[in-house]
């Protein structure tokens, strides 16, 4: 799993079964999206004894690029049979999956209303332990891509500066690439860069 994923829990005992039930979420989580940035998961006792409905409330958030986050709140209140807390932890799971499907499908959605094109572009920014950076278009327009955008699993031969072949899909917050392919390292020459002024990086080399 490479999901960066934080659990916290308050006023509830962890154990090795909770563990076990919120990685296999997580996991179910990933099969409908395969790069959320970031999940984090809070599991606590809100109520000690409440009148009616359940004690356990649960909280995942997620954030997925180019810049979506998604909040679920599972606190099954009055009028709700008592829930225990594995239930809710299922619950709330379930609300996370079926907004990360409609997520999905809209941004599918999204890119087949915008015909794909191929661009120039050098990467301008890396977060290799996120999975995912930064491209600087010929035309000056930031473009976000993801390690799994990368050909051939070249995302850690990438650096700052590197110049790269992609195409375009207009996503609901703008440009993000796909394909990706290196088209030389800093200190080599890419015509359709370097013919263009461009603010460039550090570590750029004409």
């Amino acid at each position: 799993m490479q999901l960066p994923l934080e659990i916290s829990y308050r006023d509830v005992q962890k154990t090795d079964a909770l563990d076990a039930l919120v990685q296999e979420k997580v996991g179910k989580l990933e099969q409908v999206c395969d790069h959320i940035n970031s999940c984090r998961i809070a599991i606590e006792q809100a109520h000690k004894q409440p009148n009616s409905g359940s004690p356990y409330r649960v909280r995942i958030d997620m954030t997925v690029p180019p810049g979506h986050e998604l909040a679920v709140v599972e606190n099954p209140g009055e009028g709700t049979q008592y829930q225990p807390v594995e239930t809710v932890i299922r619950n709330a799971f379930e609300s996370a999956r079926r907004q990360l499907i409609e997520l999905s499908e809209r941004q599918r959605n999204e890119v087949k209303t915008h015909p794909t094109q191929e661009m120039t572009a050098i990467v301008t920014k890396l977060f290799p332990e996120e999975g995912y950076g930064f491209l600087k278009t010929v035309e000056g327009q930031e473009v976000y891509f993801h390690r799994n955008s990368v050909l051939h699993d070249d995302f850690d031969r990438l650096s700052i500066g590197t110049g790269v072949r992609f195409f375009a899909e207009e996503g609901e917050q703008g440009l993000q690439a796909s394909t990706v392919q290196i088209v030389n390292k800093p200190g080599e020459q890419i015509s359709k860069v370097d013919e263009l002024e461009i603010e460039q990086p550090l570590g750029w080399n004409k």
